[in-house]
């Protein structure tokens, strides 16, 4: 259980150790990949033979010219082909987008005042000062104001026919 503790120099020379280890590893890899291009070179582009008068070096130019002129059109069709692929790409995205739909957030309950609702509406330029409630006080008054007889049944029958004449009249 119990475990002794490795002191600081021992630490720090095991550090020291793996760097030089891994830099020993890292300038391998530079040599190897160094002596790969080498080795593709070689096989793929042999060497060129400058020796001889100057309508061979003129031909071997035009050769070159050619071959950069055929490796310029792909690369240009290449291109057209990406743009093409990528215009593809970005409608069936929005194609998707439409597809699928946009979920719309649930909506909060909110309590405003009829004031604060009419703000809202018209803008802060339009203010409108309602008392609703004073309004609906003011008809429940008036409609206690208006006594109702029970008694007096030819009264309202008399009232009703009057109604009933402003209706047919219009």
């Amino acid at each position: 259980m119990s475990e002794k503790k490795m002191t600081s120099s021992r630490r720090h020379h095991l550090k020291s150790l793996m760097l030089q280890i891994a830099a020993n590893w890292i300038e391998k890899e530079k040599k190897d990949i160094a002596a790969a291009k080498q080795a593709y070179m070689a096989e793929h582009c042999p060497a060129p033979s400058l020796g001889g008068d100057q309508a061979t070096l003129m031909e071997t130019c035009k050769k070159l010219h050619a071959l950069i002129d055929k490796v310029d059109e792909e690369r240009y069709d290449l291109e057209a082909k990406v743009g093409k692929a990528d215009k593809e790409i970005d409608d069936l995205k929005i194609k998707v987008v439409d597809l699928a739909g946009v979920k719309k957030p649930a909506l909060k309950r909110v309590r405003m005042s009829a004031d604060a609702m009419l703000k809202a509406l018209l803008g802060s330029k339009h203010t409108v000062n309602l008392d609703l409630r004073a309004n609906l006080k003011q008809v429940k008054k008036e409609v206690k104001e208006e006594p109702i007889e029970a008694g007096d049944w030819r009264k309202n029958i008399e009232d009703k026919a009057d109604r009933k004449k402003m209706f047919e009249s219009s």
